[in-house]
């Protein structure tokens, strides 16, 4: 009950927010549009997606968001070859100013790895038990498997893409530290810009509304599916609709992110500390299941199966592991 609290409050309305702020700040930085304006334009498209037109817009991201992560990771390998020199210093500064002397003595040290678990868990959500919402609905002969690509996302994620951004950020002339300047999405593009000229951020404001939309869908999803455990009224899910639109419109309209991180982080915090222990209940289980798999794959079996008959003493659904006709 309380996990399912936190979920709707923390993806359903916290990370929407977030969406709808990264795209008015992207449309301003890159247009001159006004978040106002954006605002309306993202509550009525969000209400479109909600409320029925969910399966279209999410065939469409299924096509174009990949072609758009693979632009976006393609314009930053340019960056950083074209910076190949540079990459040295950067790395270095970024590990001395993480975890040098100064930085400990002073307590930074501490304020940086707070600060990216934070920030970690809005790029990647590792650890806050969300991700198994839609990963239970993969159809894998085996639990494990699904487990590894599960994984295997989040290194994909936090490692190469938020590296590669950090990467164009700090190759750049745009970030100055210790400044007080733009920061954000504009800080993103506009170092892009500074790299490969004007015209990426038209390309950068068109895969972030892709982007934020298709996690529109994501979050939305997420947070029925909490709302059908608290209740089953039709009202839960009409309220949940409408305050979802009205979150989009108001982080839109919200002047920086400060704000919506200062909702969502306590959200994700108590939605970390509850997974984590029902992590640590399942523990045995699991270690069970990886046991089981890496047995498979010794004996040469190439596609490890789940055999429910293993586990008579668990609360398995024999029919969700059927093997489907081949």
């Amino acid at each position: 009950m309380i996990y399912a609290i936190c979920l709707i409050a923390a993806f359903g309305l916290g990370f929407n927010a977030f969406q709808g702020n990264t795209v008015a700040g992207s449309m301003q930085d890159s247009f001159g549009i006004d978040r106002l304006w954006t605002g309306i334009a993202l509550a009525v498209i969000s209400g479109f997606i909600i409320f029925g037109g969910i399966h279209r817009i999410a065939k469409v991201s299924d096509v174009v968001v990949p072609i758009m992560a693979i632009g976006y990771l393609a314009m930053a390998l340019i960056v950083i070859l074209l910076n190949i020199t540079s990459l040295p210093g950067v790395i270095y500064d970024i590990v001395t100013n993480a975890f040098g002397l100064q930085e400990a003595v002073g307590g930074g040290m501490g304020a940086a790895v707070a600060q990216g678990l934070r920030r970690g868990l809005f790029s990647n959500e590792a650890g806050l038990g969300s991700a198994p919402n839609v990963a239970a609905t993969a159809e894998v002969r085996h639990p494990i498997s699904q487990g590894i690509t599960q994984s295997f996302s989040v290194f994909i994620d936090t490692i190469i893409i938020c590296s590669c951004t950090a990467f164009v950020i700090l190759l750049g002339d745009v970030y100055v530290p210790g400044a007080e300047g733009i920061d954000g999405v504009a800080l993103t593009q506009q170092s892009m810009v500074s790299h490969l000229g004007t015209w990426v951020q038209y390309f950068l404001s068109g895969a972030i509304l892709l982007f934020s939309f298709s996690s529109i869908i994501y979050n939305y999803y997420l947070g029925e599916n909490a709302m059908t455990v608290l209740t089953k009224s039709p009202l839960g899910i009409l309220g949940l609709r409408i305050a979802i639109i009205a979150i989009v419109f108001l982080g839109a309209t919200a002047p920086a992110a400060t704000a919506v991180f200062f909702f969502s982080d306590p959200m994700m915090g108590i939605l970390a500390l509850v997974n984590l222990l029902a992590i640590m209940m399942l523990f045995p289980v699991a270690m069970r299941l990886l046991r089981d798999f890496r047995r498979q794959l010794k004996a040469g079996v190439e596609r490890p199966v789940l055999n429910p008959d293993d586990y008579a003493d668990l609360d398995i659904d024999r029919e969700a592991w059927k093997l489907p006709a081949e």
